[in-house]
């Protein structure tokens, strides 16, 4: 199949990165800002407004990940769905991606560049000079640029790798991809959802001894993290069977947790 795409649309997908949080909401997170960078290109790929509107749709759901390792996952999406391959399959990879680029940008731009240049421009002014507070800027703004711009060559070429090379492999590829998203997403949860019940019962240890048990610590012991699982299948059923919003879940999130922890159900 012929390239609808040239260097030129990859390069300008890249620069749009820096409209990646325009559109961040809690709803989809970067969803809107993904979708986003791909316009320009994907109405140069789909004539039919219908046909587009249904491609922006498929990717405005949630997307997170460091804006300077964007442009590697979108030029990687647009390489591959440029090629023919299955959308299905590129947005297990999509999936797959976020969590460790979001990882290595937000190491390369908080931890290593952001105090490396912070240092250097801090030194500056209390020197008195001006060029401290112009060093930081210029300097971490053009790091950041070069690495937008790299990571969107890198995306593209691998895109196109993909199609050429491993063409015959892509159902075991996206489903490995797949499993990376699944697990990624199940990490998040994990660490990020906290529920906890302090219920309690006394046992009858002896005739004349007692013991406190706590539920909690059963829980931990037998099937550690249940509440928070079950509470995030919970979730995930709301959305996908019953279509409910983000904000739906938030009201729903606050009543259960005040009305648990009233009748101290929830710690």
């Amino acid at each position: 199949m012929a390239s609808k795409l040239t260097k030129s649309d990859y390069t300008k997908t890249s620069l749009r990165a820096y409209l990646l949080q325009n559109g961040m909401n809690y709803n989809n997170y970067q969803g809107l800002g993904y979708a986003n960078m791909l316009y320009p290109s994907l109405r140069k790929m789909y004539s039919d407004d219908d046909e587009l509107k249904e491609v922006l749709k498929d990717n405005i759901e949630f997307f997170n990940t460091n804006p300077s390792m964007a442009p590697f996952i979108t030029n990687l999406h647009l390489s591959m769905l440029d090629g023919g391959a299955d959308p299905k399959e590129i947005k297990g990879i999509k999936m797959a991606l976020m969590g460790p680029m979001a990882g290595i940008g937000d190491s390369l731009s908080q931890f290593c560049l952001a105090p490396l240049f912070a240092t250097i421009g801090a030194s500056l002014a209390q020197e008195g000079l001006i060029l401290g507070p112009i060093f930081f800027w210029l300097g971490i703004n053009i790091c950041l640029f070069i690495v937008k711009m790299l990571m969107g060559g890198w995306g593209h070429k691998l895109g196109t790798s993909i199609i050429t090379k491993l063409s015959g492999y892509m159902e075991q590829v996206s489903t490995v991809a797949g499993m990376i998203g699944v697990t990624v997403i199940s990490g998040l949860a994990v660490n990020f959802v906290k529920i906890t019940t302090p219920l309690q019962y006394v046992a009858q240890v002896s005739e004349t001894e007692q013991k406190v048990i706590s539920i909690q610590e059963m829980l931990d012991a037998m099937l550690p993290n249940l509440l928070p699982v079950l509470f995030t299948c919970l979730v995930f059923w709301l959305i996908k069977e019953k279509k409910w919003t983000t904000y739906r879940l938030v009201i729903l999130t606050i009543i259960v947790g005040i009305l648990l922890s009233v009748i101290g159900f929830l710690g």
